[in-house]
């Protein structure tokens, strides 16, 4: 039977933990993954990819591959999780990506009776390995997850490698949205960052972290040769047309060759098992084949 958070707490099903691990060699095998929710699509992706999703019954929305994942129920976005959504299918163990909240949120559910254990996120080629063996140890298969992890470091290595004698590597501006015209990009300290790094190019904005709405001088200053953005609708898409109508965007190299790349964001910005395939192709568009 499904249990509310409150009805957790009447039951006196509360387990204190001392602290959520943070590293790989923190995490434990769960005494019970046999009901599993992940919270963090690349954790979704890393658990089908080691052939443990029969253990899967719920996933947030931004687990959007393999398609099979969307059949799952859907408890809500990582960044915004009720503990309500999260403890209504009766988990039997948590695993959710760093990064993920509110923090009250993430609080409840550490309290909340079920297993708990976070894995770290690092927007690198050795954080995606960190990241394989951190799910490998929870569910109890270091073997698959090292295996895993050696063919995905054998395949990012192959792509950078393609780029290790670029002398002029391209500056690339990551516009997260364009709504009502203000330009909102990512500086260090992103996905984007390391995505952009990881393909042997520049980010064009090194002042601040995060994303930050920037000023016409800002993208004027920042001299993007490429645009980069996640192939999405909605209220943040953009048509290219309305990049390179952007009077500060038309003044630079990219807004003068047209030079917009767009990929899928999950598939861009994961940091999981697609992650060389992802670099890959930025590396084609930005470099040629």
């Amino acid at each position: 039977m499904t249990l509310s958070f409150k009805r957790f707490l009447a039951a006196g099903a509360i387990v204190a933990l001392a602290s959520l691990p943070t590293n790989a060699q923190e995490l434990h095998p769960f005494a019970d993954s046999s009901r599993l929710v992940s919270i963090g699509g690349s954790l979704t992706e890393i658990i089908y990819a080691l052939g443990e999703e029969g253990k899967l019954i719920a996933r947030d929305q931004t687990a959007t591959y393999p398609e099979a994942a969307a059949a799952l129920p859907d408890v809500g976005y990582m960044r915004q999780l009720a503990p309500e959504g999260v403890l209504s299918v009766s988990p039997s163990a948590l695993l959710v990506i760093e990064g993920s909240g509110p923090p009250e949120a993430l609080e409840v559910l550490s309290h909340a009776g079920v297993e708990y254990q976070t894995v770290p996120e690092s927007f690198s080629h050795d954080g995606i390995l960190t990241k394989v063996r951190a799910v490998g140890q929870a569910l109890g298969v270091p073997d698959k997850a090292e295996a895993l992890a050696n063919e995905i470091d054998t395949a990012l290595k192959a792509v950078e490698q393609r780029t290790a004698d670029i002398a002029e590597r391209k500056r690339v501006l990551f516009v997260l949205s364009a709504e009502g015209g203000k330009i909102q990009a990512s500086g260090t300290g992103t996905a984007a960052d390391g995505i952009i790094a990881l393909a042997g190019a520049v980010n064009a904005i090194d002042e601040y972290s995060g994303y930050k709405a920037l000023t016409e001088e800002a993208i004027i200053e920042a001299a993007p040769d490429v645009i980069l953005m996640m192939d999405r609708g909605g209220d943040h898409s953009a048509s290219n047309a309305d990049l390179i109508g952007n009077p500060a965007i038309a003044l630079t190299e990219a807004g003068r060759n047209h030079a917009i790349i767009r990929l899928d964001g999950a598939y861009l910005l994961g940091f999981g098992p697609r992650t060389a395939e992802a670099v890959s192709d930025l590396v084609d568009a930005l470099y040629g084949e």
